[in-house]
């Protein structure tokens, strides 16, 4: 007998309220709640293995922070056999289980634990600090701090905690928020102090915060992603903490120092009496809003107003005022693929400055029929930069810190014609500028330093050489009188020979002390930066500057000019699915779409690199995020189009970043054409 309609409703009806109901049990996990309590971080840093374990394992790391954004992601990642271990470095064993828990072992002598509250096994031991590490003072003198700045800042509770007396209730307090960048929002008529957020930023804003994360945290100084980031958050404010909102990194060093950004408050502020002493409520009781800070801010130099985007919106404009890349000359450019760089080499060279600066480009690969609406130009920069600027050539190696940054190297003045290389290497960094195109290569600052001719510093060698650095600079922060038997000369391997090369004119008779270590730093730094690659610097730096005007790019400084070149490696897929478009029938949440997604999410982020190289022609992300991506004429968004027949393999039209994607009638299906297309694929199609 079949069941009717009716009794199927009810049936889905009940298994969903049971999957929900599921998934409100697991939430109320003690793995849930500890991964997405605010003491996490606390908690972390208290635990040398598990620290270690997030802070070397990646995808760990991704894990953990997105189920800190959104704590259903928790049912997903459950099983994970990293994030099991994690968390179970993190289970302090000599406790009891929680009650309702019970521990059992499988066939193979493993551990799990069984939940008859929730009706649920886990291999998670359940035994985790869920309750605070911090000790009742370090609360309570918190709490102190807490009410004083609500007092100060004449901010009024919007209820009254039950069973409290209110003739002894003491200030009103606001809860800190459960994440360190939980934004607030906040109005001109709300008479509320500075948000959390403003105070971190104004925190990271002390002259010396380097100093003071380093002292806290020591391996600030050798993480260059996470220096980077603060320097950002200091540049850009609030604007720059809102775009970090996830990254684990980040928010693990905030929470060390979560006491202080609370009770932090800008010198400024502090010399004006309404930051004590103002009407309850007060609009004028903020401290942003007092005259005495408009003054001081008004006097303070600029370096965070500073803004990039109108910066680059200005930059580009001037170029186009001044004629670069408009015509009516064209650049042709007809390449053979498996010459590429000697093609490019050839061409590229033979065209006089005024061409370089004033043509428009147009590039051809042979034996493919694309018209090139800028894709097949966007390729070629992506190619060239991926071959010419390879350590495996001899013109560039990799930093001594990682495989991921590269400079020119030593032993490139062993290169046939080198300097003319170098100068082709300058001339395609002009050029991807002027026509706004990514390059598929990422170097080390003092080389962006180089190409603007700005000096390095001692901390520009982090990028170069860490050792070398932390060397220096214990050397700079340390009296070394009576210390160390140095003179002003180094040792240098020539063909394998140790000679001794000085530092200034008789250097080697004069001794290293606390009076003179300044100058020998500073030669030091030199001479390791520019150390057999002055030359080299200088072909390249002349060749840049035949196509793109110096003054022009002396407005960006190192880090600048890295993102207007080399953009992001980074992808953001909430970022990237927000910014796509769709045509043909299809719509976010069009069956095949949820599929495409789910296929990008299944993705590694070479594949996914991949993906947005086939689709776009190259695999760099503007620093803006997707929605900055360029099309033939302009900013063009990635776009997905409902076509073609179920057997063919999806098509893409790089000159427009749109993606032809046939109606696959299972996820299955659409998972391997997707795989096939951006790995086995790399011809361009007539529009």
């Amino acid at each position: 007998m079949q069941p009717s309609i009716p009794e199927l409703r009810r049936d889905s009806v009940v298994a969903q309220s049971s999957s929900r109901s599921r998934l409100s049990l697991l939430l109320q996990s003690p793995s849930a709640k500890f991964l997405t309590s605010p003491d996490f971080f606390t908690v972390l840093h208290s635990n040398p293995s598990a620290y270690r374990m997030f802070t070397t394992n990646t995808c760990l790391k991704h894990m953990i922070s997105k189920v800190r954004r959104d704590a259903h992601h928790f049912e997903r990642y459950q099983h994970n056999r990293d994030l099991v271990a994690f968390l179970n470095m993190m289970a302090n064993k000599q406790l009891e289980l929680p009650r309702g828990w019970e521990m059992k072992h499988d066939h193979t002598g493993k551990p799990f634990f069984v939940d008859h509250n929730c009706r649920a096994t886990s291999f998670i031991d359940p035994r985790l600090p869920l309750q605070s590490t911090r000790p009742p003072s370090v609360l309570a003198h918190r709490q102190h701090l807490t009410r004083q700045r609500s007092h100060s800042a004449g901010e009024v509770s919007p209820r009254r905690l039950v069973g409290e007396d209110p003739r002894h209730a003491g200030p009103p307090v606001l809860p800190r928020p459960s994440s360190t960048f939980q934004l607030h929002q906040q109005g001109a008529e709300s008479g509320r102090g500075a948000t959390y957020n403003d105070k971190i930023v104004a925190f990271l804003r002390q002259p010396n915060i380097f100093e003071i994360l380093q002292e806290r945290q020591p391996e600030f100084n050798r993480n260059h992603s996470l220096r980077e980031k603060v320097q950002l958050i200091r540049t850009d404010g609030g604007s720059g903490l809102a775009r970090l909102s996830g990254d684990a990194d980040l928010v693990m060093l905030l929470s060390l120092f979560e006491d202080e950004v609370m009770c932090y408050v800008p010198p400024h502020a502090l010399l004006h009496p309404s930051y004590c002493q103002s009407p309850r409520g007060s609009p004028v009781s903020s401290p942003q809003n007092s005259p005495g800070t408009q003054r001081a801010n008004a006097r303070a130099p600029a370096p965070y107003k500073r803004d990039f985007e109108a910066k680059l919106r200005n930059f580009y404009r001037k170029l186009e005022t001044k004629g670069y890349g408009q015509g009516p000359g064209k650049l042709k450019l007809i390449i053979r693929r498996d010459h590429l760089l000697e093609d490019a080499f050839n061409q590229i060279m033979c065209y006089s400055r005024k061409d370089l600066q004033r043509s428009k480009l147009y590039v051809s690969f042979v034996g493919e029929e694309g018209l090139d609406y800028s894709g097949p130009s966007r390729e070629f920069f992506f190619l060239v930069s991926r071959e010419l600027f390879n350590p495996y050539y001899g013109l560039f190696e990799y930093s001594a810190n990682d495989t991921y940054t590269v400079q020119i190297s030593p032993m490139s003045a062993f290169v046939d014609n080198h300097h003319e290389w170098f100068r082709f290497s300058g001339r395609i960094l002009g050029l991807a500028l002027i026509h706004q195109y990514l390059l598929d290569a990422f170097f080390t600052r003092p080389f962006y330093k180089g190409l603007l001719r700005i000096p390095c510093e001692l901390s520009d060698l982090e990028y170069l050489d860490e050792e070398f650095h932390q060397s220096l600079q214990w050397m700079k922060d340390n009296d070394i009188e009576d210390m160390l038997d140095l003179t002003f000369t180094v040792n240098e391997e020539v063909f394998g020979q140790i000679t001794e090369r000085e530092l200034r004119p008789g250097g080697a008779d004069i001794p290293v002390s606390e009076k003179n270590k300044k100058e020998y730093i500073e030669r030091m730094v030199k001479w390791r930066i520019e150390r057999g690659v002055v030359q080299q610097t200088d072909s390249l730096v002349r060749g840049f500057y035949e196509v793109v005007d110096s003054r022009l790019v002396s407005v960006f400084d190192a880090r600048e000019l890295e993102l207007v070149i080399a953009g992001t490696a980074e992808i953001d897929l909430s970022d990237w699915r927000s910014n796509t478009e769709y045509r043909g029938g299809y719509h976010d949440n069009h069956i095949v779409i949820r599929w495409f997604w789910a296929a990008v999410e299944r993705f590694n982020n070479e594949q996914r690199l991949r993906l947005l190289q086939f689709v776009t022609g190259t695999s760099s992300i503007p620093y803006e995020g997707f929605a900055a991506l360029r099309g033939s004429n302009g900013p063009r968004r990635f776009c997905v189009e409902k076509w073609g027949k179920v057997s063919a393999l999806p098509r893409a039209h790089t000159c427009f970043n749109r993606l032809d994607l046939p109606p696959y009638p299972s996820f299955s299906m659409l998972y391997e054409k997707m795989l096939t297309a951006v790995e086995e694929t790399s011809t361009f199609g007539l529009e």
